[in-house]
């Protein structure tokens, strides 16, 4: 008997004990189900999950704006101090030496060529960066989980800080120049768009290849480079032959510092040849994040 009722109180405990653990344990059908697929689309960009983590973009793109000036004599004045000087040595041998002050149309050179650089400044930083960012931030992508577009995006982003800084010594140059504003600077952030949208999408097709062929790293300079000189940044399209002129807007950047130019200058914007440069500009931006999804499946892999 006394046997019979301690295997019963044992029973009763065990019991009592598994009823206990279960009530501490949710139920299976409470629990929110997850269910993991591959995206779909000929891009499979993740916008929302990009929005999610924006105070990661935030953070890295402020990262970038303090490393650039951080333990620097002039800080954020060098923000405006390249394109200046770069202005200044343009002036000097292309404006007066070369000629090229007398065909901008009467409007003071200076202003001319500082007006073109600066969106093409912009564009040259941001793909220059955003093509060795997934080098850089190698160690974060392979022991974070974040969406691998917002290392690129952030290299673009921090650009913007520089382009506000550089505006101001515009307006001064207006100011000394005696050039009134145009109400065509409410389209300026257009152009700016456009050429943040092109600026991503070279510099993550750039970023993914610089992670596969480390070689690249060496092209993207030299690419800049030649494409400053097929832009009209030093001079007006006007100089290339009328026949051969289309083949100039081709090049997105082309229209887009045309526009941006203009918007400061109150000249009549022409709308065609910008629209065929935004054209170009939007086909590379799809195409660059096409290519970036598809080389995103193996970046934890190659870098």
């Amino acid at each position: 008997m006394k046997t019979e009722f301690l295997s019963q109180r044992v029973a009763g405990e065990a019991e009592a004990a598994a009823e206990m653990e279960v009530a501490r344990t949710p139920a299976t059908a409470d629990l929110p189900v997850l269910t993991i697929e591959p995206l779909r689309g000929w891009i499979g960009i993740n916008w929302k999950e990009i929005w999610r983590y924006r105070e990661v973009l935030y953070f890295l793109t402020w990262r970038d704006v303090k490393i650039r000036y951080k333990q620097t004599i002039l800080g954020a004045s060098w923000a405006f101090i390249q394109p200046f000087l770069t202005m200044v040595v343009f002036t000097i041998f292309f404006g007066h030496l070369g000629g090229l002050g007398k065909k901008t149309g009467g409007i003071p050179y200076p202003i001319y060529v500082y007006a073109g650089l600066l969106p093409w400044t912009f564009f040259a930083n941001s793909i220059t960066a955003s093509g060795n960012s997934l080098v850089r931030d190698s160690n974060l992508i392979t022991k974070v989980y974040l969406p691998r577009l917002i290392i690129p995006l952030a290299a673009v982003g921090a650009g913007l800080v520089d382009l506000g800084v550089a505006f101001i010594v515009l307006f001064g140059m207006m100011a000394f120049y005696h050039t009134s504003l145009s109400w065509q600077l409410v389209l300026m952030p257009l152009f700016v768009l456009n050429v943040i949208l092109i600026a991503t999408g070279v510099g993550s097709v750039l970023s993914s290849l610089t992670a596969t062929y480390h070689d690249f790293r060496y092209v993207v300079p030299f690419m800049v480079q030649i494409w400053m000189f097929i832009t009209p940044v030093i001079y007006p399209p006007t100089i290339v032959p009328a026949k051969w002129r289309w083949l100039l807007f081709i090049n997105p950047m082309t229209g887009l510092i045309e526009g941006f130019r203009d918007c400061f200058l109150a000249h009549s914007l022409d709308w065609p040849q910008i629209g065929i440069s935004m054209a170009v500009g939007l086909v590379l931006f799809l195409g660059g994040l096409a290519n970036f999804r598809i080389m995103e499946k193996r970046l934890a892999d190659i870098t």
